[in-house]
Formats: C-alpha cells, structure tokens, sequence
C-alpha cells in the first residue's frame, strides 16, 4: 500500500513538472510573439537546454536575428540543429537557410538541399519553395524545371505568393510535356512521403 502510495505522488510530481513546464514554454513564447524577449529568453533558455524543440528553435531565431541577445549566426546555428535534428521543420528549414547562405557555417549547398528536402517532405512551405529554386538554379543538384515546377505548385497550393508568381514565370519556359509531369506529381505526392529526386523524372 505504500509502496503504491509513493508511486502515484511520484507520478504526481513528474506531471505537475511536466505541467510548469509546458507554461513555461507557453509564456516564453508568448513573450517571444509580443516581442518581448527578455521575458522569451528568460523562459526559453532553460528549456533549450533541455532539449526542448520548440525552445531551441526560437532561441535561434532571436540569435539569428539579434533579438533580446547579441546577434550571433553561429549560436543560431546550433539552436536550429539541435531542433531539426528532433525533427522540428521550421528548424530544419531555416538550417537550410543558413547552409545555403554561409551564415554561421560554411557555405554547403548540399547539406541546404538536405535540410531543406526533410522539411518538405514534412509539408514545410517554405523548404519547398526553396527546394523548388534550388532545383531550378541547380543548387547541388542536376537543373530540372519539372521538380522546381512541382515544388512551386506544392508551395503555392499551401498560399506561398511568391511560389505563385515563380510558378507562373516557370509556365513560360516549359513544355507542355514538363507541365503535365510536374502537375502529376505534385497531385500525386503526399505529405509525409519521400519527394522524387532528379533520378525519379526527367527534366
């Protein structure tokens, strides 16, 4: 009887921190969208350090930015990867960023189409949109306009205006064989799912 005793207090206490937990997150981000990141940094750092994804995502978002801490490309670098390697898109996304843009790291287009394609493959606008422009410029990857127009439609059908326009720009440069492809597959495609590669259509 005790020993059950001590058990669900044990179990009370685990969920009581887990609960101060969770409104600290809760108040660290609510801080962090009224811009008030002294109170942000204040809730969000400790739970940073405890491997919290949300926390470590938008604790580089104010390093990247200079937002409540020194500005600092680097630190934000590691609070996206620490993120995105739980699996957070946003921070996947914007790691993609800072490898494609040597900000923080060294230059690398292949670990931004890396970053970048995990984070679409989530349904991440964004990273499909940029993984679409990657595509069209040949970033790291073989140029082929039918993958950038099937990513500019995935990232337009989600509202991404600028996909709209480049989708529509990319109308004017393609065959009507290559639309058909690039419609069909990202008709086809669903969330969750691996996108094809360079490998899987032809350009």
């Amino acid at each position: 009887m005790r020993l059950l005793k001590a058990t669900a207090f044990t179990a009370l206490l685990a969920l009581h921190g887990l609960t101060a937990l969770a409104q600290s997150l809760e108040e660290g981000l609510s801080a962090f969208q009224q811009g008030d990141f002294a109170t942000a940094l204040q809730h969000l750092e400790p739970l940073a350090k405890q491997d919290d994804a949300r926390a470590q995502y938008n604790l580089g978002v104010m390093y990247h930015h200079g937002w409540g801490v020194t500005q600092d490309d680097r630190e934000a670098v590691e609070w996206f990867r620490s993120a995105a390697e739980q699996g957070h898109t946003h921070a996947q996304s914007s790691l993609a960023v800072m490898y494609r843009h040597g900000r923080g790291v060294t230059q690398n287009y292949s670990e931004a189409v890396r970053w970048y394609r995990r984070a679409a493959e989530q349904g991440e606008v964004t990273a499909q949109f940029n993984l679409g422009s990657m595509y069209a410029l040949g970033q790291s990857v073989a140029p082929n306009p039918v993958l950038a127009y099937m990513l500019e439609n995935l990232a337009a059908a989600q509202g991404n205006k600028i996909a709209r326009f480049t989708r529509n720009e990319s109308l004017k440069n393609l065959t009507p064989e290559q639309i058909t492809e690039g419609q069909r597959l990202a008709s086809e495609w669903q969330v969750g799912t691996p996108l094809p590669t360079e490998t899987d259509t032809w350009p």
